[in-house]
């Protein structure tokens, strides 16, 4: 299409849309003036409009009663919530407070120490099965670069070799990760 042809075709459409707009004038005129309204039309035109606003005014009480009441009741259920989250994980972990328990209750009695030391390692690995079980993980320390996002550092001392410069040489206390969120820093001594 040519520049003379657009150019054509805008003319055209805008002709069309004056005449458009012209006729609409002229029918909001003409609609103005056949029709005069009564004292009668309009206090009727009021008493609906105030039954209309008197519902949308009980439709809105009604709905911020609904509303209330919505955030009551899931309030009370996330308090709830939050009383029995652990629950499931205590009722896992009774197990292996029992098997402690018939360990101390045993190991006066006994005399094999093998045996004691064999318990009390079934116990552990039990009890870190089910730390794993439920994601959490020991975070690894010994020989590794310090990383603040892991590990506390505690002390330095002299680094028993070179390469052991900025490493974590020893730990106090273990840390721990949670499904990629760390729950305890670790407790570490850096050599330097």
């Amino acid at each position: 299409m040519s520049k003379k042809d657009k150019s054509k075709e805008k003319e055209i459409k805008k002709e069309i849309l004056d005449e458009t707009v012209a006729q609409e004038e002229q029918t909001n005129e003409i609609g103005e003036q056949e029709t005069p309204v009564t004292e009668e039309q309009e206090t009727c035109k009021e008493e609906t409009l105030k039954i209309q606003l008197d519902e949308m005014n009980d439709k809105y009480i009604r709905l911020v009663a609904e509303f209330d009441n919505y955030k009551r009741r899931t309030l009370r259920e996330r308090i709830e919530l939050i009383k029995t989250a652990g629950e499931d994980i205590l009722k896992d972990i009774l197990p292996v407070i029992d098997d402690i328990e018939r360990a101390i209750q045993n190991i006066d009695q006994s005399k094999d120490i093998e045996a004691v030391k064999t318990g009390i390692n079934l116990i552990y690995s039990k009890l870190i099965d089910f730390m794993k079980q439920n994601g959490v993980t020991a975070i690894e320390t010994i020989d590794n670069e310090f990383d603040i996002d892991k590990h506390e550092a505690v002390t330095k001392i002299p680094a028993p070799s070179e390469d052991m410069k900025g490493k974590i040489v020893d730990v106090i206390k273990k840390g721990y990760i949670l499904n990629d969120k760390v729950i305890r820093y670790s407790q570490v001594v850096i050599g330097e």
